[in-house]
């Protein structure tokens, strides 16, 4: 009867200690231990069935883990339909010519076994086996107690499962979200944040520790905002929707005082009465698809005047000298004929920038590679600028030991008529242009220096971007699309060099590249 008691107690409380519990490892440990105890077991363990169907010993109980493998044949060819009416019928065929293969391999007397199963709606989570040695055999009653000892510890089992699989995905989904490429942060119903992952404040500039708490729109600060922002509704429940989002676009104020473009996707959660719960804030950095769209056109502004500007120039002396009723001297068809042929060599030669500019996007341009004396091209090149130009004196600096680079010569010459030209284009009141270089152990060097406005600092960084064209009241009278120093980047790059260059606003420019020395 004491016996019993004891039984009883331990049922008890192995229930409380059960139901407060979820960490699945410690549950097991603690179901073996009570169940090895209330009967007087020796030896334990718990396997659980895997999500192929296969049980994989869990925890054990007075078994060294080295011994645990040999313990297979308990673990194969069990039944899995549990009839939970009729718990005691259920039997794991042989099981005690499977003891006996178990004892044999590990060494142990163990005489006795019961086998308990954890199943719960008649779906078998695994088995529990309890081992004893000599001739004392588990009884009736032991089996009894056991039997509503597992169906308590089936349901314990389950739900730690149940936590086990909620934890792991709620760590995959905390995962996902703090390594995600966008901004992403969940507000409270009072729009305060209770999380947001590291793209997001990256994007603000604030800390995690300064950031949770705090009302949204100080963190998520959007100035010049298409569409009405969450803080502005003034009844949330009311007018955000049921379903889908609410989106906004605005420009986004950051700490460090630089601004990026957004977009902004607020996604109510209502709970079943039809509260707002929470609201789940993604955040997009569109600032280069922005800058795509002014690229874009800024393009088509700028394409579109520089082929109409030569088209119409040679619409218009052509018609003009095609006139039936006029009679042109020499000089005036000459003069004509040279303002057609200008135009015509602009005209292809924005067209080859343009095809350039394609290939290197495409990444297809392909360089003629051979032995190129820069010095003699650079001569070869201010001598046809020379002619071009009477406001300007050129000077070439090039030490007698310059050495020949493997180069493509058709591009270096591309290259260098694109910086004379900006020299020329960028010192309207004339002045010195230097060309030179230098040479050393890895790497020859040259240079085109001018005497020219200069470039101011704010536009230093976005110099060799596509289309871009220094904001000057000089930008407007003269001509260009804004390629020529992409593309010296890019050909220079491909040659394996770099390009840069040093300017000071109304003293001139100079700009320099360097390619691998042979």
């Amino acid at each position: 009867m004491l016996y019993q008691l004891r039984q009883r107690e331990y049922l008890l409380e192995i229930s409380r200690a059960m139901t407060s519990r979820l960490e699945l490892g410690s549950v097991l440990r603690l179901i073996l231990t009570y169940a090895a105890e209330m009967v007087g077991a020796e030896v334990g363990l718990i396997a659980l069935s895997e999500p192929d169907g296969s049980l994989v010993v869990k925890a054990s109980y007075g078994i060294p883990a080295h011994l645990l493998p040999s313990f297979a044949p308990l673990l194969t060819d069990i039944p899995r339909l549990v009839n939970l009416q009729q718990r005691t019928g259920w039997q794991i065929p042989d099981l005690h010519l499977r003891l006996q293969a178990v004892a044999a391999a590990i060494g142990m007397s163990l005489d006795q076994v019961i086998s308990l199963p954890l199943a719960v709606d008649d779906e078998l989570l695994g088995v529990i086996y309890l081992f004893r040695s000599g001739s004392v055999a588990f009884s009736h009653d032991d089996r009894r107690l056991l039997s509503a000892f597992a169906a308590q510890a089936a349901i314990a089992v389950r739900n730690a499962r149940l936590y086990s699989e909620l934890v792991a995905e709620k760590q995959r989904l905390d995962a996902v979200i703090e390594n995600s490429a966008d901004g992403i942060m969940i507000l409270g119903p009072d729009l305060r944040i209770e999380m947001i992952n590291r793209a997001l404040l990256r994007m603000t500039g604030w800390s995690r520790e300064k950031a949770l708490g705090r009302p949204y729109h100080e963190v998520l600060a959007l100035q010049d905002t298409s569409g009405k922002d969450l803080h502005e509704i003034e009844d949330l429940e009311r007018e955000l929707p049921r379903q889908g989002t609410v989106y906004v676009e605005g420009e986004l104020s950051r700490k460090a005082g630089s601004r990026l473009v957004v977009g902004v996707r607020y996604t109510p959660l209502w709970d079943e009465a039809g509260r707002l719960r929470n609201i789940i804030v993604n955040v997009v950095d569109i600032t280069r698809y922005r800058e795509a769209e002014e690229m874009k056109t800024t393009f088509i502004s700028i394409i579109s005047h520089e082929l109409k500007t030569p088209v119409a120039l040679i619409k218009g002396y052509a018609t003009t000298l095609a006139r039936e009723d006029a009679h042109w001297d020499e000089e005036t068809l000459r003069e004509g004929l040279r303002v057609i042929e200008e135009e015509s060599d602009r005209l292809n030669s924005l067209i080859d920038n343009l095809l350039d500019a394609s290939r290197i996007q495409a990444g297809v341009l392909k360089l003629d590679l051979g032995d190129v004396n820069i010095p003699q091209l650079v001569h070869q090149v201010v001598e046809r600028f020379s002619t071009q130009t009477d406001r300007h004196q050129f000077e070439v600096d090039f030490p007698d030991d310059y050495p020949i680079v493997l180069a493509d010569e058709e591009r270096l010459r591309q290259v260098l008529n694109n910086l004379i030209s900006n020299a020329i284009k960028y010192s309207p009141d004339g002045g010195v242009i230097r060309v030179g270089g230098w040479a050393d152990d890895e790497w020859v060097t040259v240079y085109v220096a001018d005497q020219g406005i200069g470039i101011p600092v704010e536009e230093q960084s976005r110099l060799f971007q596509r289309f871009y064209r220094v904001d000057s009241s000089l930008r407007r009278k003269t001509q260009g699309a804004g390629l020529g120093l992409y593309l010296c980047k890019s050909l220079i790059e491909a040659h394996g060099g770099r390009i840069w260059f040093r300017s000071e606003p109304g003293k001139g420019s100079t700009f320099f590249f360097s390619l691998p020395r042979n």
